[in-house]
This record gives C-alpha cells, structure tokens and sequence, in this order.
C-alpha cells in the first residue's frame, strides 16, 4: 500500500535518482575537469558503492511512499558493470511505472541491446555540440559528436524512446543552438536545453556564464515557429515547445533563471548510499551505513518517511539573494557524485 508524504513544502515524493557509480569516461569541464579528476584520482570502490540488492530494497521503500519513477545515473552509469541486472529487478517492483537512464551514450552499443531486453526504455544522451572539434574539446577525451550520434541511431533502432541534453555556456557553444536545433528537428527525439548550473564547487560557474532560456528562445525563433505546451504531469522539469512544422518537441532545463524548486519530487541517492534533497544539497543522510547495520525494512521505511517529511531544501529559489562570497563558500556535492 502506497502513502502519501510530503515534505515542509508540501511537494510530495515521486521520482528517485540513483547513481550507480561516480567514474566516468568523460572529462566535462562543467562537471568532472581533469585538473580535478586527474588520472590519479581516487574513485569509490567497490565496497563503497550500494550493491544491487540495496539498491533494489531502497526502491521498493520509496516505491511504498510514492516513488513512481526512476532514473539511473553516475558518472557514467553505463561503466556499472551487469547493470542489466539491476534494471531488470526494478523493473519487477510494484509501483515503478518509469525507468529511465541518463549517460554519454560512448558505450550504448555494448550494452544497449541487454538494457533494453531488461526493460529500460527510455535515455537521456548528453551532447553539447555538432561540431566535431568543439565536442571533443568540451568532453576533454576528444570524442567527436559523430561517435554519439552513431550511438544515438542506434538507441532508437532498439526501440529506446531518447532525449538529447545539451548544457549551453555563454562563450563555449551558444552558436551550436540553432545547429543541434536543426538536426534533432527531424528525427524522434526531444533536444532540452539545460542551463549552466552551478552544480559542485570545481567548475567555474557564475551567472555571466549562463545562457538562459529566455535568450535560448530568442535564437530559437529566429529560425523556428515554437509553441509551448502544458506540462504533461506534477513536477515535469522541462519547460516543453513542439515545432508548429514538426512531430518533434524542444525542452528547456531553467534551474537559474526560472525556478522549478516550488514542484520538485526529487529525491536523490549517491553512488554510496547517502540520500540528498536537492542537486544542490551541501549534506547527505546515509542509509547505507542503516543498511549495513541490519534496520528492517519497516524502521527504514520509518526513517526514510522523516527524512523526507524534514526535506526543505529550495536552493534555486534563492540564488540570486545569495551574495558571491557566500555562493563559493557553499560546499556543494559535485555533479559525478550525484547524478543529475
């Protein structure tokens, strides 16, 4: 039997983020640059991550409270070796009407053709660019667009039903917009502009660096007729626009300059287990380690009902009350480890 919680806003929990692994085979600067996350640098082990089977006990309890949706993220999720096997267990859990994934799309062929026959359906594939050069400069490994797109055809020839992100970042690839725009334009999938956000403490964010949405439509419309549409459900994120001329839709990401914190049902497990409020949270709550210490399932539905209910978190609310000082000082946890 499912119940309602709310938390201190009344937003009540719907959709559960779980990162699965924070290693990743890209180096984005906005999210993991290489000064950071060198060669030497130290990823969690294996005994660090949750395994499987609390992954899937978790979900079930979230599952009981409301949690209808579910998306798989890292790093790059799909470095999480048999993760066929985990998505083939939840999706058995009464409940889960949704699971998605989100990921670079470099190692779909591997390991699409098992996703899918576990029961994934849906993908988020990042892609900041169509210029070659301009891409493997932005990933920091070199590779080209060309190689996801290859990848991205093949998600669709499986069936998968795929979203394209692509951050944009004044300076970097705003005139790669109308370009993406174009290609994805024609095909069966929506293209979502995400604004740069100032996820984590290492990648050089600040408001002169974003690109809001506002700006986006600007360049948007000097090309195509868009019309913005109702959102679909309670706490939808992307503001969604379908080409008047076109079976396919444009989604944007506002979380800087049009808050969604009023609405938002996320709630978010990290690669080691700690539950967090917000992309933008400075604190976890560790249920691994109450995992780990043997709890029932009843004490840590219990438990996880009170995090939830404390849950106040509305950081996009109040940016811009925030001075710059404070901003940077602000210990965030960084994108790879949490998801997006």
């Amino acid at each position: 039997m499912t119940k309602t919680v709310t938390d201190k806003f009344g937003r009540p929990i719907r959709d559960l983020r779980i990162s699965v692994t924070d290693k990743c085979n890209f180096r984005c600067r906005y999210c993991m640059p290489k000064e950071i996350f060198g060669d030497d640098f130290q990823f969690m082990g294996r005994e660090q991550l949750l395994n499987f089977d609390e992954i899937e006990r978790i979900s079930k309890i979230y599952a009981s409270l409301g949690v209808k949706k579910l998306r798989i993220t890292g790093g790059e999720p799909l470095l999480r070796r048999d993760l066929d096997q985990l998505i083939a267990r939840l999706n058995k859990i009464e409940g889960i009407e949704d699971i998605g994934l989100t990921t670079n799309g470099l190692l779909l062929k591997k390991h699409g053709q098992k996703l899918y026959e576990a029961g994934l359906r849906r993908l988020n594939i990042s892609l900041d660019a169509m210029d070659d050069e301009l891409f493997g400069s932005i990933n920091d490994r070199g590779i080209t667009t060309s190689q996801i797109l290859e990848q991205i055809d093949y998600g669709l020839s499986l069936g998968f039903q795929i979203k394209v992100n692509m951050v944009v970042q004044k300076g970097l690839n705003e005139h790669e917009i109308l370009p993406m725009a174009r290609y994805f334009k024609e095909r069966p999938i929506t293209l979502r502009f995400i604004e740069f956000m100032d996820v984590g403490n290492d990648n050089g964010w600040n408001f002169d660096k974003v690109v809001s949405k506002k700006e986006i439509l600007e360049i948007l419309e000097t090309e195509f007729k868009l019309s913005p549409l109702d959102p679909a459900y309670y706490g939808e994120v992307a503001k969604v626009y379908k080409h008047d001329d076109a079976e396919s839709y444009l989604g944007f990401i506002t979380s800087v300059s049009e808050s969604f914190c009023s609405t938002c049902t996320r709630a978010r497990l990290s690669s080691d287990g700690k539950f967090y409020g917000c992309l933008f949270a400075v604190d976890g709550f560790d249920i691994k380690k109450l995992m780990r210490e043997g709890i029932s399932d009843e004490e840590l539905t219990d438990v996880v009902t009170g995090v939830w209910e404390k849950r106040d978190d509305r950081y996009s609310e109040i940016r811009h009350e925030i001075s710059e000082e404070r901003r940077n000082a602000r210990k965030k946890i960084n994108m790879s480890y949490i998801g997006g």
